[in-house]
């Protein structure tokens, strides 16, 4: 019988309740065993849904209060000296300290999963990390499952990949050198789990599909020969691309069996035929939402099933955590848009999917024929649909004319015709765009959806929100201001939901960190934009000062990264349509008399394809998408960019390449680490390095401040040099906000001085 199982599940809830009970934990407002027992209920709703769609296992250990790799750190004793906490008696309030920072440590670093929009909290490693065994997290969890009478699989990442993913801190070493510490450490996590009974562990190697050095994937044979010595099964699990390169390494590492994403590259399949132990078979997405043709599907699996027969597994390509909960819930996209509703499979979707894929593998195509059929018309239906394809797109992405994804003139030329009109200040200052979304905004927002609100009135609340950040900002006396984006719900989705080619969901949320959830759109078909998106709230914010208003946009890179993308076409054709579209606003706010205008691309670093040999094509088509996005503009237009929570340094000539007169970038976290790549690689334009983290509540103290601003002097000369904070000011209290930004401004305020 061919044995179905999941990777990981969607932590934070069908209703994102997690996310709502953490922040009432966090204002005090809900006791922490009330905290806990609704975690417990969550995690036993998952495993009910994995067992009732048949799947052999249900994963363990995945659900997190805030993120698995900070979990990980707890269990192997490796959390932030820094901090003082033993982990070993670590309380929850202490774990959400490392998480969101306290009044004298700053937070653990942040970035992204791989090539996700998910971030995980970035070990701190030194020379002298002591790795201490506290299994709890993971025992705890399968005693549950077991109690519920489940029989569990624990998810735990792999110590090469953990390693990977964490940085050097303190006195130069490397990091690998840590590694004979940390294995026995895991040999102790692994036999607390295999003395319960866990008779499969599954270990997630996800740094396999990234160009390692050498010397990492040699440890692989010695450490999995060290850790196999558990009694228990291991499953070597790899995503998010090809291992195919390391096919012989990994059919003779001591591990009972291996996992595969197909879904992303299901060319290694073929390196891995031969395999004589168990296989299992990535074939589900993971990562998106588009239903799968299961015919297809099996026509890849019964071979396999043939060869392998109970040595077969079927799985996602990865954790359903990048993926929504429940389709079923979505009524509204049912009743509006029923053909792009057959289409699409959420977590819950995805599971009977390959319940569906058992059956006909079990017992033949017959058993779930109904099933197969309604599966395969949904796929020609999509295939042949006359709502994804427009004529005009393509015609006009076909005429462009020639170099249309170019300035004017060059750098140099044009930061002389800005400063002539701006005439700021030395050091100006600005803010990434977005300023408290307070309960005022969101109970506004959600009468006006509801039809309690009319569109009059709705728009009145929105304006006397963005006078009042405007007047705040004046008061602060900023240098360029912002309208607080009080009317955009997200940064993608505001923009989604007037374009063309983008359909919405109502439930389909997903983590992006701790109680931090996103709902992409969905893009479906070619994108055009019908009618301008942000000009009159821009003019509305630019006729209530006289200083500098700043447009602010999403980047055509970050709405693909940060939308569940359609797969029929190429993601570059689609990246590119929406840098077109977006240059029609962009044209029409400068006609406004909007001439600073951010054009935010935090996520394009995070597009990266994991093997360095797929970069240059990536970043020349995510570059000319960027650039498209503000073809045609005056050479005293100033176009910034916004980038945040990703390593730039390996693509910084890429990053130059884009051309914005002015980036602003995450800092604070890294002590000006980043900014310390933009210096030695002498990037030519001008820089806004994050002074403060905006995810954490704390206030930084003046010392902080100038602590890394004078670290950012002595790397960027000051006729260059921006201050802002990290990144925007969405999730924060205007009591904390305000209280930031003034300790940043009398800093500022304090070296002009000295620099004049």
């Amino acid at each position: 019988m061919t044995t179905f199982h999941v990777l990981g599940f969607p932590r934070v809830g069908a209703k994102r309740e997690l996310k709502f009970a953490q922040e009432r934990y966090w204002r005090k407002e809900l006791s922490e065993q009330d905290l806990l027992a609704l975690a417990k209920a969550l995690r036993e709703k998952n495993w009910k849904h994995q067992a009732e769609a048949n799947a052999d296992f249900v994963a363990t250990g995945d659900f997190t209060f805030y993120d698995h790799i900070l979990d990980l750190q707890v269990a192997t004793g490796a959390i932030p000296a820094r901090f003082g906490f033993d982990s070993q008696q670590l309380t929850l309030e202490q774990y959400f300290e490392l998480a969101r920072g306290n009044k004298d440590q700053f937070a653990i670093e942040m970035t992204k999963w791989f090539d996700t929009n998910y971030h995980y909290l970035v070990p701190e490693f030194s020379k002298n990390t002591q790795f201490k065994a506290n299994p709890a997290h993971y025992v705890n969890q399968y005693r549950e499952a077991v109690a519920n009478g489940h029989k569990a699989k624990p998810v735990i990442v792999g110590p090469l990949t953990f390693l990977w993913l964490g940085k050097e801190k303190g006195e130069a070493f490397n990091r690998f050198d840590l590694l004979a510490k940390l294995v026995p450490v895991y040999q102790q996590i692994l036999t607390a789990l295999a003395n319960e009974g866990a008779e499969w562990i599954q270990i997630d190697e996800p740094a396999l599909a990234l160009d390692l050095p050498k010397p990492w994937i040699d440890a692989f044979q010695s450490v999995y020969t060290d850790l196999s010595k558990v009694n228990a099964k291991l499953l070597l699990a790899t995503y998010f691309g090809s291992v195919a390169e390391h096919a012989p390494l990994l059919k003779a590492l001591p591990v009972a069996g291996l996992h595969l994403d197909l879904v992303r590259s299901p060319e290694q399949l073929a390196a891995f035929v031969d395999y004589d132990k168990v296989l299992s078979t990535g074939v589900i997405e993971g990562r998106n939402i588009w239903r799968a043709n299961l015919n297809s599907v099996l026509d890849v699996l019964e071979p396999l099933k043939t060869k392998l027969g109970e040595r077969l597994w079927i799985a996602p390509s990865c954790s359903l955590l990048h993926t929504p909960y429940d389709l079923s819930v979505e009524t509204q996209l049912q009743e509006k848009n029923p053909d792009l509703y057959s289409w699409l499979a959420f977590t819950l979707q995805k599971v009977e999917e390959l319940n569906l894929l058992k059956q006909a593998l079990n017992h033949g195509r017959a058993s779930v024929q109904a099933q197969l059929d309604a599966s395969q018309a949904a796929a020609d239906a999509r295939k042949n649909s006359k709502i994804i394809h427009k004529a005009e797109v393509a015609a006009r992405l076909a005429n462009l004319p020639a170099n249309a994804d170019q300035r004017k003139s060059p750098f140099a030329e044009r930061i002389a015709k800005q400063n002539a009109w701006l005439n700021l200040p030395l050091l100006p200052t600005t803010t990434i765009g977005s300023f408290p979304q307070t309960s005022e905004i969101r109970h506004a927002r959600a009468s006006f959806k509801k039809g309690e609100l009319s569109l009059a009135d709705y728009e009145t609340a929105m304006k006397k929100e963005i006078e009042y950040v405007v007047r705040k900002q004046e008061e602060l006396d900023l240098d360029v201001l912002v309208h607080g984006e009080a009317e955009r719900n997200d940064m993608v989705e505001y923009f989604g939901e007037l374009l063309d080619g983008f359909a919405f969901t109502k439930f389909g949320w997903v983590q992006s960190y701790g109680s931090r959830c996103v709902k992409p759109p969905v893009i479906f078909g070619d994108v055009t934009r019908p009618e301008p998106m942000t000009v009159r709230w821009s003019q509305y914010a630019q006729s209530l000062t006289k200083k500098v208003m700043k447009g602010m946009l999403t980047g055509p890179v970050t709405i693909l990264q940060w939308s569940f993308v359609r797969n029929d076409i190429p993601r570059s054709t689609v990246c590119k349509q929406i840098g077109v579209a977006l240059s029609d606003e962009v044209l029409d706010l400068e006609k406004a008399g909007i001439k600073v205008i951010q054009i935010d691309e935090p996520a394009i670093r995070e597009g990266l394809p994991l093997k360095r040999a797929d970069w240059d094509a990536y970043l020349q088509w995510a570059g000319e998408a960027f650039r498209l996005s503000s073809m045609g503009v005056a050479d005293d237009t100033q176009i910034h960019t916004h980038m945040c929570y990703s390593e730039f340094n390996d693509i910084l000539p890429a990053i130059a390449a884009l051309d914005a007169d002015v980036i602003t970038i995450e800092t604070s976290r890294s002590d000006m680490e980043l900014l310390t790549a933009f210096g030695d690689f002498k990037y030519p334009n001008d820089i806004g390095p994050g002074v403060y983290d905006i995810h954490s509540p704390r206030v930084p103290t003046e010392a902080e401040i100038e602590h890394l601003l004078r670290k950012a002097l002595n790397v960027v000369p000051k006729e260059r040099l921006w201050v802002n904070p990290d990144c925007g000011l969405k999730t924060r209290g205007w009591k904390e906000t305000i209280e930031q930004l003034e300790v940043m401004m009398k800093v500022t305020k304090k070296l002009r001085v000295e620099l004049a």
